[in-house]
């Protein structure tokens, strides 16, 4: 089955952020670093002629993509990434958690202190020194495992208590999904109402997230700075994907779209990068909004 990745818009330091995240976590590997091309550029790109372009790496079992971008896009608290410690897995859980946790602290501004919380023995939210976002939580031990990192939506502004509708929207847009936890706000938090979510999680296809409706207004929602990468096989797959998530025509490009609830998606063919090897290739994906593979 094709993936779903998560990825990270950086304003051309994209090399420096995997290298950090790479020595954070355990198991972290680069797969992939992908050039831009030294001719067929928009003018804007021109000085970025064969400067990395995109590195596929992973962390913690998790893959994602880093795009060597500009500054058009910052990211937001609206998508962070849970980092799970299991006790059961990890006898030194708590302490791992801790370590992390400085690493991000440092240099980067902590957004709910690293303390005890109702929910969890152990947790604190952070924004790292490239502005990416992570919640790190000490788990359950008894409850149902999950990856140690999850991609999490915060539904705020434009999409409050949306979280639950969005979610079934995408267990029914991607095959082999599963609602998993489903906590409801017990009275109104905020702009959060009474019975909106709280925290919840599901998977779709073989990736996990997160989500939950914010309990505390937000000057901020979903950008182009994290996106979710779709793999799909064919032209049919493409067309279905994008026919789904793609609800506003202006901020398609590239294969690139945004869908009702602002998140922002990259629905493209499995076999990407062959047909990037085709002449003037790049040239004529910066023409398309959807991808059409018989257009490479």
């Amino acid at each position: 089955m094709s993936s779903i990745t998560p990825c990270l818009w950086f304003n051309r330091n994209a090399e420096d952020a995997v290298a950090f995240y790479l020595a954070a976590f355990p198991r972290g590997v680069v797969h992939d670093t992908v050039r831009y091309p030294t001719e067929g550029l928009a003018d804007f790109q021109q000085d970025r002629a064969g400067e990395v372009l995109t590195i596929d790496f992973e962390i913690a079992g998790q893959p994602f993509m880093a795009l060597n971008a500009g500054d058009e896009f910052t990211f937001t608290e609206s998508i962070s990434f849970m980092v799970n410690f299991d006790p059961s897995i990890d006898p030194d859980a708590r302490h791992n958690l801790d370590v992390l946790w400085k690493m991000f602290a440092d240099d980067g501004d902590a957004l709910m202190p690293l303390d005890e919380y109702a929910f969890s023995q152990r947790y604190g939210w952070v924004r790292d020194k490239f502005g990416v976002s992570w919640q790190l939580i000490l788990t359950d031990p008894t409850g149902d495992p999950r990856p140690m990192v999850i991609p999490s939506l915060m539904f705020g502004g434009p999409a409050q208590n949306r979280a639950h509708e969005a979610a079934q929207y995408y267990a029914a847009t991607f095959e082999d999904s599963h609602l998993a936890t489903d906590t409801r706000y017990p009275v109104q938090t905020g702009p959060a109402e009474s019975g909106s979510v709280m925290f919840s999680d599901f998977r779709l296809r073989n990736q996990w997230f997160a989500a939950m409706d914010a309990g505390a207004a937000q000057k901020t929602t979903f950008n182009e700075a994290i996106s979710f990468v779709v793999d799909c096989d064919d032209q049919a797959e493409i067309d279905r994907f994008w026919a789904a998530l793609s609800a506003v025509p202006e901020a398609e490009q590239c294969g690139w779209c945004k869908d009702k609830f602002g998140v922002s998606w990259q629905i493209i063919p499995t076999n990407l990068d062959q047909l990037m090897s085709r002449p003037k290739a790049f040239e004529h994906m910066m023409a398309m909004k959807k991808l059409e593979i018989d257009q490479f």
